[in-house]
């Protein structure tokens, strides 16, 4: 018959910076129970390795809710938290487990605040949620960022929300008037929002106009040339020094009022406005500025702080054009804003170019076309022979969300058209082969023939002087045969003894007559010896 205690349930763990709370819900009706916890440091440690320890703060507890700060020392490691109920003897089971990781489900408290009113501004220091501790659930207070809500302290309040710094000045506010305010810290790595401070009020005074302070500063910037520009109300001898600071002094918890630095050749001038580029030291971070006025008896006065984010404060200016053209292609060189030795515009804007081009004729109706690159050179095609092309390009960064204004205008005309002349000229060099191909063999043929005809009709050889005119016959040709004439052979005998002899010898005779014409046709000196071996013959015989 004895009452079994029911288990706590709906665990909770509410965590504000290193504050612990757990609280819980009992649905029994017993009385005289008392609750006790215990948590787990998981670590590194498997679950069923962890050991289960008390948690101090959270034993006997007669509520429904535990303070257990004093028992979490490791904020980044999980933990397991349970309880159970108790009666002298008896103890109910253990509750579901709890899991978190302190520092994921923490919150970030209030930060504390002060404040002073004084010339119509309050002027507000900050202090960060932990101020003071030894323990801190957050490490790095200068990541902290302040949200400030401030209204009238009236029934139709209006709230205006703004970000603030640590130490910092809120302006823009109606004299004589009641204000009420609060502030958040914020983590934005850790996308946390912490809880609000106390709402404060403060009354405004009335703020004394100075004629003698700059109004209406502002800053005037081209392809990382920065101007500041004011407004002079004074009517007598003024004098100016340009001041800044750098930005991350204002994050600060500290009074930076001596950390302003002037501006290199912007102290003690008369006009109003400062080149300050050359405090501008690259790209990251930001800056304020301010100018303090002076008269002719030292009495001083500073106007309004002007933030400068150099990229973002920054304009991009139109860039530069060249054109080039050749027989099919427009060539576009672009040279970026600022020059060939602004290396910061090339560098952080990862600058792009819009590139409008359009025939520059009478017809109004002509297409204007637009390309984009991300190059300094480009090219158009398709372009029509002996027309006027005109140009311009506007430079943009997808970043920043900038643009320049278009370049000026750049026209350039193309060429005539060359098919014609290219035609012309291919039909003369082909005309001209086939020429060739059909003269040459007929020259060749002509010349041939004409070194035969040379050849026979007008040899450069001659026949020996032995040969020429023998028989009164002329060789002129070696390859004609020579007309057969008739030739009498006569033969005058001194003696004659028989008329065998007679036979014999005429017989001979001829015989060496023919031989030698004969052979005169092969060579001289054949005939030559064939004449002399006959007569000897002839002389031998008639003896």
């Amino acid at each position: 018959g004895q009452t079994i205690l029911k288990s706590p349930q709906d665990l909770q763990v509410y965590i504000v910076n290193t504050n612990f709370t757990l609280s819980w819900n009992y649905t029994g009706n017993d009385t005289n129970v008392t609750f006790s916890a215990q948590y787990q440091l998981l670590g590194y440690l498997e679950t069923n390795k962890a050991q289960w320890k008390e948690l101090t703060g959270c034993q006997n507890v007669t509520g429904t809710e535990c303070d257990f700060s004093s028992a979490i020392t490791e904020y980044y490691d999980s933990h397991n938290v349970r309880i159970r109920a108790e009666r002298r003897e008896e103890v109910s089971p253990w509750s579901s487990v709890f899991e978190m990781t302190p520092y994921l489900l923490a919150q970030i408290g209030p930060p504390g605040i002060e404040l002073q009113s004084t010339n119509g501004v309050i002027k507000i220091k900050i202090s960060p949620p932990e101020a003071n501790q030894v323990r801190k659930m957050w490490i790095a207070d200068l990541s902290f960022k302040y949200n400030l809500v401030i209204w009238e302290n009236s029934s139709n309040a209006e709230f205006r929300s703004q970000s603030i710094f640590p130490v910092d000045i809120i302006d823009d506010l109606a004299p004589e008037t009641t204000y009420c305010l609060k502030v958040q810290a914020t983590l934005p790595l850790d996308m946390k929002e912490g809880l609000f401070s106390p709402i404060h009020c403060v009354k405004t005074t009335h703020k004394v106009k100075d004629l003698l302070c700059a109004t209406n500063v502002s800053v005037f910037a081209l392809n990382m040339e920065f101007y500041l520009h004011w407004r002079n109300q004074y009517k007598q001898h003024v004098s100016y020094n340009v001041q800044y600071l750098i930005g991350h002094l204002k994050k600060l918890y500290n009074d930076y009022s001596s950390k302003w630095v002037n501006v290199p050749g912007c102290e003690n001038i008369t006009d109003t406005k400062c080149n300050f580029s050359s405090v501008i030291r690259g790209s990251s971070g930001f800056y304020y500025l301010r100018v303090e006025a002076m008269n002719e008896y030292n009495k001083s006065c500073f106007s309004n702080d002007v933030k400068v984010d150099p990229l973002v404060t920054n304009e991009i200016g139109p860039p530069g054009v060249k054109l080039d053209i050749s027989d099919v292609l427009l060539h576009i060189q672009i040279f970026p804003p600022g020059g060939s030795e602004s290396e910061t515009m090339r560098n952080n804007y990862a600058l792009s170019y819009r590139v409008i081009y359009w025939k520059n004729s009478m017809n109004n109706e002509e297409e204007v076309k637009m390309k984009e690159i991300k190059q300094t050179l480009g090219t158009v095609s398709d372009l029509t022979p002996s027309t006027l092309y005109c140009v311009k390009v506007q430079a943009f960064s997808e970043i920043y969300n900038k643009s320049s204004d278009f370049s000026k205008e750049e026209c350039i005309k193309t060429p005539g058209d060359n098919i014609l002349p290219l035609i012309i000229l291919a039909t003369f060099v082909i005309a001209l082969i086939a020429v060739l191909l059909v003269a040459m063999p007929l020259v060749f043929a002509l010349y041939q023939a004409y070194s035969k005809i040379k050849y026979v009709f007008f040899p450069s050889c001659q026949p020996p002087l032995n040969i020429e005119g023998f028989g009164e016959q002329h060789f002129s040709s070696p390859y004609m045969s020579a007309t057969e004439e008739l030739v009498e052979n006569c033969c005058i005998l001194e003696s004659i003894t028989t008329e065998e002899v007679n036979q014999t010898d005429s017989k001979d005779y001829k015989h060496c007559k023919q031989s030698s014409r004969d052979s005169g046709n092969y060579s001289n000196d054949d005939d030559t010896s064939g004449s002399k071996a006959c007569e000897e013959k002839l002389e031998k015989e008639i003896v």
